[in-house]
């Protein structure tokens, strides 16, 4: 092929140039399967020749010469075609993927991991990097945080390591990048797989319109219910059908996920995964997984971990255990001294519970929340608090009808980010909630400050016929979680996009996101937006106050939950020796002490948690509630200022929510608020007396 053909083919693929879009947004209506892979092989040639510039620059090594190449600053037209091509490429796999997009990431997988394998054991690219880090002149906090992460990230790839142990270290990386993959795939394809058709309408008894309207359609002429394990439709079914038998069915289907005989069963991957980490751990020098991790996390190291978890476990567990004893009381008073509560009981009878207590469940709500107005009001939070304000762009290229695009502007009118929004689920989406960047923020060495594209994936509510999409209170709160994470990625404001926007430690991260989960149950909040979709009415004060009072019901259930997926997390990342032996015996003894309701026997967890296998919270999966320790206190803040008081909004933006990872987290957390923050905000936010707990017990004595 001549060098004409080469140019002539990379025009046609919209990666090889600058975008002709609105802010140089991803052109997604140009871009096919067969792009990906051109561009992501040719960004791969291109970082290679970069490197070996910078490895063959016959001047001595300086931060200049040797670190700025990250900055992407060479020129106006400049970009990371790599970053580019895989960060869509990524992107898509959990949003809008198909058959041709997860064959080409199997196939892609070992080019990519090989590279960043030649990137981190560069032998060359180390020792220059070592000598910059051994003899640099005077650095700014930002360049000494990127050179302090950058030679620590080459020690913690392998660059100590002798030949043999890069060799191996290669093989482990690149096994468990595939098998990681083959996970995600296997629980999409089961999820998507199962399905409940009800066609008498018997079995419908309990469940709500909203329910009922998007369960129904039609086949061969009669009218068919179906129900998945997707959430919108999941839950209402759990919490309202009183048809005991389907509820099981339902449960036994959601909590039995890949561990059937069939080629989706993830109980071996997982398995593998587990114990190629720890391999690689061991390789690296740590005694464990989890060291490995936590040297890199606020925590610090597992103790810290666990003695968290004790903590939570003696304040909350009296509550929780409690807290099961009265929706089994109630499920008796209805069902006879005889009956026994089983998992798939609980969502039914809590709601009756709470429907006996406040008078409260999502369904009086859901009118109130009209995904439309929910947006204004999430984005009249943002203008509220930071002054920001956002205007549609349907120039700008978009992946899927459901998706939206705006432009997000700054208080003095700048240009801010673009915000992409996509809330509902559809066969290609992945389970769950998340924000993503398709470009994230940093600075030029000419000052031209390249602002982010976040985007905003969710599974919410859809809408039905002319029917609005209808919210529950907890997908309100799901809206805001991401949302705060999207904050974190419009606001960065730091030089290099390494350092940039959510680029903090991963029990760092959640602090935005659970900051804004608050003003979901706060009055002024919500009269900004809750207006019955029918009638215009405002939410009334009355339903309000229901819903405040309501705020910690099963708190600390929900609590105990949380630790138990927590210490499952940490028991398969303590482990000093290869996990063998009965897979789910093993998580049923890690989940033992924060355990509330009973076991079901065939159940397995692991085998659907993507978050510890294959979504990078591995041995931190802590991080939620250490998260939330961080945002109670930070919201007491709030709470003292008043909740939209600019002043303290704007130390919010400016100490944590611009700076990324330029700093300890510590530091900047510390910097907001001026203390280290403690656990009596969440105790109290829960209503949680404080209690003498255990003495902390030596991680060891709890790994299997």
């Amino acid at each position: 092929m001549t060098n004409d053909d080469i140019e002539k083919k990379r025009h046609l693929n919209p990666f090889f140039a600058p975008y002709n879009t609105p802010h140089q947004t991803v052109p997604f209506n140009l871009i096919s399967s067969k792009d990906y892979e051109e561009a992501i092989l040719e960004g791969i040639r291109r970082e290679n020749e970069e490197i070996d510039q910078i490895i063959n620059n016959p001047e001595p090594p300086t931060f200049e010469n040797t670190l700025d190449w990250d900055d992407k600053s060479k020129g106006d037209h400049y970009y990371d075609l790599l970053d580019r091509a895989s960060t869509v490429f990524s992107c898509m796999l959990s949003a809008e993927t198909n058959d041709d997009l997860e064959a080409l990431a199997q196939k892609l997988s070992p080019a990519l991991t090989k590279h960043a394998n030649d990137v981190s054991l560069n032998q060359k690219l180390f020792e220059r990097t070592k000598y910059v880090y051994d003899h640099h002149k005077a650095l700014t906090t930002e360049e000494q945080t990127l050179l302090d992460k950058s030679y620590e990230g080459f020690v913690r790839s392998g660059a100590l390591l002798d030949d043999k142990g890069k060799a191996r270290l290669r093989e482990l990386t690149e096994q468990c990048n595939l098998l990681t993959l083959q996970f995600s795939k296997n629980l999409l394809k089961e999820n998507k797989a199962f399905v409940l058709n009800i066609t008498d309408k018997k079995d419908l008894d309990g469940l709500p319109q909203s329910a009922l309207d998007a369960a129904e359609h039609t086949e061969n002429g009669k009218k068919v219910w179906t129900f998945t394990l997707d959430y919108p439709s999941y839950s209402p079914f759990m919490t309202y059908s009183t048809r005991r038998e389907l509820r099981e069915k339902m449960y036994r289907a959601k909590n039995t996920v890949c561990t059937h005989d069939n080629p989706e069963n993830n109980i071996e991957i997982c398995r593998q995964i587990v114990n190629l980490r720890l391999e690689t751990a061991r390789l690296l020098g740590y005694k464990t997984y989890a060291d490995y991790v936590l040297q890199e996390r606020m925590a610090g190291d597992t103790k810290t971990v666990y003695r968290l978890f004790d903590d939570l476990i003696s304040a909350y567990k009296p509550a929780a255990l409690k807290e099961v004893e009265e929706v089994e009381s109630i499920a008796r008073k209805k069902e006879g001294a005889d009956f026994k509560l089983e998992p798939w009981d609980f969502s039914f009878y809590s709601h009756q519970l709470q429907m006996e207590r406040y008078n409260l469940d999502a369904e009086m709500l859901r009118p109130y929340f009209e995904l439309s107005r929910v947006i204004k009001g999430v984005f009249g939070l943002a203008t509220r608090l930071y002054g920001i304000t956002f205007k549609q762009n349907t120039a700008i290229p978009i992946y899927h009808p459901d998706v939206k695009a705006y432009e997000v502007f700054d208080k003095d009118g700048s240009f801010l980010a673009v915000l992409y929004t996509d809330f509902h689920p559809r066969k290609g989406k992945k389970e769950g909630a998340w924000m993503t960047e398709f470009q994230g923020q940093w600075i030029k060495k000419d000052g031209t400050n390249v602002r982010p594209q976040v985007s905003l994936v969710m599974n919410l509510t859809k809408p039905v016929g002319d029917k609005p999409a209808l919210l529950t209170l907890g997908e309100v709160e799901t809206f805001l979680h991401e949302f705060g994470h999207a904050l974190h990625g419009m606001f960065a404001n730091t030089r290099f996009s390494s350092l940039s926007g959510t680029n903090v430690w991963w029990d760092f991260v959640e602090l935005p996101s659970q900051f804004m989960e608050n003003f979901a149950v706060e009055k002024d909040f919500l009269k900004t937006f809750a207006f019955h979709y029918k009638t215009g009415e405002p939410i009334p004060d009355e339903l309000i106050q229901r819903i405040i009072k309501s705020r910690n019901f099963l708190a600390a259930y929900s609590c105990m939950r949380q630790v138990s997926f927590g210490l499952l997390d940490m028991a398969y990342y303590t482990l000093n020796k290869p996990l063998e032996g009965d897979f789910v015996a093993f998580e049923n003894k890690a989940q033992e002490q924060a355990r509330i309701l009973p076991l079901l026997p065939e159940g397995c967890m692991t085998t659907q948690f993507s978050h510890i296998m294959s979504g990078g919270y591995a041995a931190g999966y802590y991080s939620y509630k250490w998260a939330e320790v961080l945002d109670a206190d930070a919201f007491s803040v709030f709470k003292k200022n008043g909740i939209f008081d600019r002043t303290t909004a704007q130390r919010f933006r400016d100490c944590i929510l611009s700076k990324g990872g330029t700093e300890h987290p510590m530091t900047l957390y510390k910097r907001f608020r001026g203390q280290e923050p403690t656990i009596d905000a969440l105790l109290e936010r829960n209503g949680i007396k404080r209690q003498e707990g255990p003495k902390h017990q030596d991680n060891d004595t709890r790994r299997n």
